[in-house]
């Protein structure tokens, strides 16, 4: 996953969400949240929050050096583990080559508004052939479970696996700040959400997503976005 192989996002902006208590209001901790009552929550496959757009058609294209991807809310929805959730298809390029299409799996907290990721089917491609699929993951399938991609009521400080298959995918993410400023093609963003994100597995790697309100991801690393709205059908 990139955005989370990840993400998304987008809209108009929607002002500040109401959230009840539930699991996901407890205080920031210290350590990494792995549990997130999954099963005790009312998920949905459509919907938005401040930071995140789960609606068919939305799409976000994002350009770095040599690199482009394309990330897209699809109408297809997929059964993971008994938990209906919504497919979002992304599109990665070098150098103008197809190198990944991945399908991710999210489903949305309809009252607070966290996104759940419950992981992807990922095809690599050389020379215009599949090649391999490494990162593949289901939850609910041998040791893994659904990760949170983003609260619906960030808070700094706040520390969360995003990806939880043992040995395959360990993803996390750290909220550091709420008020950055980005510049990017598509517009200049102020108080963005801003985390710091790696892997479990490899815990020296570190890179920064950077989330605008009413518009999801407009930062992947380096990769800037330069367009972002429903596509045409």
């Amino acid at each position: 996953m990139r955005v989370c192989g990840c993400v998304l996002v987008m809209a108009a902006v929607l002002g500040a969400v109401e959230c009840g208590a539930s699991p996901a209001q407890e205080p920031v901790a210290s350590e990494w949240r792995q549990e997130f009552g999954i099963y005790e929550r009312s998920l949905v496959t459509t919907g938005r929050s401040m930071y995140f757009v789960l609606e068919p058609d939305f799409q976000l294209v994002f350009e770095g050096k040599d690199a482009k991807l394309v990330i897209t809310v699809l109408n297809d929805t997929m059964d993971v583990g008994g938990i209906l959730t919504r497919v979002v298809e992304e599109r990665e390029w070098e150098s103008g080559n197809l190198v990944e299409v991945s399908r991710n799996f999210f489903a949305m907290d309809k009252d607070t508004k966290d996104v759940f990721y419950f992981g992807e089917d990922v095809k690599e491609y050389k020379d215009g052939k599949i090649s391999g699929q490494s990162g593949s993951w289901r939850a609910n399938t041998d040791d893994a479970k659904a990760g949170q991609i983003i609260s619906g009521a960030p808070k700094i400080g706040m520390k969360y696996y995003q990806e939880i298959a043992p040995g395959l995918a360990m993803d996390r993410a750290e909220v550091i700040s709420l008020s950055e400023k980005v510049k990017t093609p598509a517009g200049t963003f102020d108080e963005c959400l801003k985390t710091r994100e790696g892997s479990a597995l490899k815990p020296m790697e570190k890179e920064f997503k950077l989330y605008a309100p009413g518009i999801g991801l407009v930062q992947d690393g380096d990769m800037l976005l330069v367009k972002y709205g429903f596509r045409e059908k």
